[in-house]
């Protein structure tokens, strides 16, 4: 602990959190911003209860500023949620501010609490406690099923490209269904390794074989996701063109709960999908948002370019005439240095073809 400076109990004190993989670097501001004391704890349940004990000996906690509430600070915030405490997401700073100040632990977790006290940077945390966790870690996996199918679809299909010739011929027209099936029955000789075509065999079969057990992976989690929707949410499905997956990403990007977003206009910012003001001068103008959540933002755009061939509302946007390109005027002095540049460049040829004129014989004139 370094410089504690205890308060009375009816003071009521404002904590920052810098959080790591195995420690917790905590630190408590008075009611007027004066640093009160910095500490270091284990990260673990046992370490969560000596940092809450901690903070409470300086007085009331009003609340709690945590950084990374959804990765290494996702345990402490769960804790600090169960016993009651008021818990503060800290957004990190912008990259010009990051580099101009000093980093450490301890700074890190002062300036969480500061940031808390004077209400910037700020956000309410998502609860990591219920149904909708355990749709995020379905999803997680799923996602990763899904990738490493898809690699493995790729490099079977490149295998095959560069198969001995024989081989690539035997297989080159099959679709992918009766590739599957055709490499997964081979038995190739494992003794004959050394030859180019069993070599390829093997890869050919063990790549399908692969693929084979993600696709069961896949289903397996799709069943567990579809209950869990359902659960959380069955009228969100019956939305036209929402689907299982489109529902689970939005239901994991609210949240469990959702409350925290004010209105719609938030939830489209927090999906990408609100457009920015980038206006200056006489410019009035807009421009797309390349950040946010851009899984619920593939989401949405998923659902409606679905929603064009069904939904009646959705149609008349299609067929929007986009905005033409005009060619850019160019300025008064401009338009004249061009003029005089051609009226000068026709001068300058017409006086030297006088000149060859006047040199030449007169009766080739």
């Amino acid at each position: 602990m370094n410089g504690d400076r205890r308060t009375t109990a009816e003071e009521a004190v404002v904590g920052g959190v810098d959080t790591h993989k195995d420690t917790n670097v905590a630190a408590v501001l008075g009611s007027t911003g004066a640093l009160l004391g910095t500490s270091e704890f284990p990260a673990g349940l046992a370490g969560h209860a000596d940092l809450l004990c901690w903070m409470g000996s300086f007085g009331d906690i009003s609340s709690v500023g945590v950084e990374g509430t959804g990765n290494y600070g996702a345990g402490l915030t769960r804790f600090l949620l169960a016993e009651g405490t008021r818990v503060v997401e800290i957004v990190r700073p912008d990259r010009r501010v990051r580099r101009l100040r000093v980093k450490s632990d301890t700074l890190g977790s002062e300036t969480a609490a500061r940031a808390v006290l004077a209400g910037e940077r700020t956000s309410a945390p998502k609860h990591r406690d219920g149904a909708v966790e355990s749709l995020r870690a379905l999803r997680v996996a799923r996602t990763s099923a899904t990738k490493v199918r898809r690699t493995a679809l790729q490099l079977l299909r490149n295998t095959i490209v560069s198969a001995p010739d024989g081989l690539r011929e035997s297989v080159s027209g099959l679709t992918r269904t009766v590739l599957i099936r055709t490499c997964a029955a081979w038995r190739p000789n494992r003794d004959a390794a050394h030859e180019p075509t069993t070599a390829t065999r093997i890869v050919l079969r063990s790549l399908v074989r692969r693929i084979l057990v993600l696709e069961e992976e896949i289903k397996d989690l799709d069943e567990l996701i579809g209950g869990l929707v359902v659960r959380i949410n069955p009228r969100l499905t019956e939305i036209p063109c929402v689907g299982v997956e489109i529902a689970a990403q939005l239901l994991v990007t609210a949240g469990e709960n959702p409350e925290r977003l004010k209105s719609e206009a938030a939830f489209a910012m927090l999906c990408g999908v609100a457009p920015l003001p980038a206006s200056s001068g006489k410019t009035r103008r807009y421009r797309l948002n390349r950040g946010r959540d851009r899984a619920a933002n593939c989401a949405l755009h998923m659902a409606a370019i679905s929603r064009l061939r069904v939904d009646p509302r959705t149609r008349p946007t299609q067929h929007v005439e986009p905005p033409r390109a005009f060619p850019r005027r160019r300025s008064f002095a401009a338009s004249n240095a061009t003029w005089h540049a051609r009226s000068t460049s026709c001068s300058s040829q017409h006086h030297r073809a006088h000149s060859r004129a006047q040199k030449l014989p007169l009766d080739t004139i």
